[in-house]
């Protein structure tokens, strides 16, 4: 459905993100995958899915002098929010544990925001879902982060690998978003263009 709607367009992605790639070639859209550095750095008051929000927005203005006039650009971020803190990606191997560590035994929020931008327009929305884990050990999360190094992962895990089959009680919400894209939400917005 995608792929015959934007037939005339140029849809770019602005993540170097694996699965972000996999989601949108699932969702049969053509694309083309474009990255800039972004330092992603947001104001300290935000809070939640206004960080997100902040930092797709900040992601897509890095474009605004390159589009054309049928190109759609695609961006998006995501963080864990817990203890009224956003948990991004690890620094290392200690600040992963630490991360970890706070999480297990409770529950956190992951929240993703993505933005289209058009020349003409630009729409951010965001989905969250709760996540639930289980009581982990300090070897269970050692043996995590030697064996999956998910240091290029919001809160320091991902939920598709062996700590979400071992560690996740319960999700409440969309599973897509908490591996870093809300295709459902995507796609309603694109249907929407």
């Amino acid at each position: 459905m995608l792929k015959e709607k934007f037939k005339n367009h140029r849809i770019i992605l602005a993540s170097g993100s694996p699965r972000r790639q996999q989601f949108l070639k699932e969702l049969d859209v053509d694309f083309e995958i474009q990255l800039k550095d972004i330092e992603e750095i947001y104001p300290e008051h935000l809070k939640d899915s206004e960080i997100t929000n902040f930092l797709a927005k900040l992601k897509a203005s890095a474009f605004t002098d390159d589009l054309k006039q049928n190109d759609i650009l695609i961006t998006s971020d995501t963080i864990v929010w817990l203890n009224d803190k956003a948990l991004g990606k690890p620094k290392d191997f200690n600040d992963a544990f630490d991360m970890i560590t706070e999480m297990s035994g409770k529950t956190h929020k992951v929240i993703t925001s993505v933005c289209i931008k058009t020349i003409e327009k630009e729409v951010v929305f965001f989905d969250e879902t709760l996540v639930t884990f289980a009581n982990l050990s300090s070897e269970e999360i050692k043996y995590y982060l030697d064996n999956y190094k998910p240091y290029d992962k919001a809160g320091s895990y991902g939920i598709q690998e062996w700590i979400g089959l071992v560690a996740i009680e319960k999700i409440e919400g969309s599973y897509a978003n908490v591996v870093g894209l809300p295709t459902h939400k995507l796609y309603q917005e694109l249907m929407k263009f």
